[in-house]
């Protein structure tokens, strides 16, 4: 089949086509004229994660090296132990609410709220009910109490 004789029609075919686009109308006309509004760059989103202090801790200030304290954090509770190397043993100070940061943070502070139910027969267990934790350039302190002299306790995490 001789295609030749439509060769004429399919080029002025495709001319008409290319050339009837409907006129734009005088609002949109007056909208294409005007420069764009500068859009901003977009931004690319960080994700900030939240400080965590989840995990194990021991006492860098104690005044023996086979007596002090460590701590364990996890979920929503910080367990406090005394623990004697020289005896092998280990016993409850305290156990209590933990609360994590929610942001990225340099220094954290959290009141632990005791449980006391857990605490009652530990015999070295403290006698408080609440208990204020703080986080500071890698040290977790709080203060302890026991038989009439108080010092702060300072953890690192291990």
């Amino acid at each position: 089949m001789n295609l030749r004789p439509f060769a004429p029609m399919t080029v002025a075919l495709l001319l008409l086509t290319g050339c009837s686009a409907p006129a734009p109308d005088a609002n949109t006309a007056a909208s294409d004229s005007q420069p764009e509004a500068a859009t901003a760059e977009p931004t690319e989103e960080v994700l900030v994660t939240p400080l965590d202090l989840a995990g194990e801790w021991k006492q860098t200030n104690s005044n023996s090296t086979d007596a002090y304290q460590t701590a364990t954090i996890t979920g929503e509770q910080i367990t406090v132990n005394w623990v004697n190397d020289a005896e092998a043993t280990k016993a409850v100070y305290w156990i209590g609410s933990y609360a994590a940061p929610t942001e990225d943070t340099e220094s954290y502070s959290w009141d632990s709220q005791g449980d006391v139910a857990q605490m009652e027969n530990a015999i070295l267990a403290s006698g408080d009910s609440a208990k204020t934790f703080t986080y500071k350039d890698g040290v977790l302190t709080y203060e302890l109490t026991a038989m009439g002299v108080t010092m702060t306790v300072e953890m690192n995490r291990q």
